[in-house]
């Protein structure tokens, strides 16, 4: 069975697309692990966090917005943030948010399997000490 890999979507509020692509990429292929989070405090959801930034190794942000705060508040994400281009303008759960994540997201898994796979297959240095 394959390493679990970590992704975490961000949105504004964590009230209406991260949690949608949570729900949806939770398991994803057997491999992934999900979490979502806002940039912006909301009574019942998750705020984004240093440690959430640390867990994930992918991170996925719904807006170019949201990777600009996420550059300026918190160190290590911008080598592993990702930008959607998908605006505030859907409801949790909502198709047209589901056709858009579907579309957008496994690439940007794939992508980020490929390279894992990429550093795991180099070969390791056998150069022994001749003395």
């Amino acid at each position: 069975m394959p390493a679990t890999r970590k992704i975490l979507f961000v949105c504004t509020a964590n009230l209406q697309r991260s949690p949608t692509a949570e729900k949806l990429f939770q398991g994803w292929n057997g491999e992934w692990e999900a979490r979502s989070a806002g940039i912006t405090p909301e009574p019942g959801c998750r705020t984004l966090t240093q440690e959430l930034i640390d867990w994930a190794d992918v991170i996925i942000a719904m807006e170019r917005l949201h990777g600009s705060y996420m550059n300026a508040h918190f160190r290590g994400c911008s080598e592993k943030t990702n930008i959607l281009g998908i605006p505030d303008i859907y409801f949790q759960n909502d198709p047209e948010l589901v056709s858009e994540l579907l579309k957008k997201v496994p690439p940007i898994l794939d992508k980020h399997r490929m390279a894992e796979s990429v550093r795991n297959s180099r070969p390791r240095s056998v150069w022994k000490d001749s003395k």
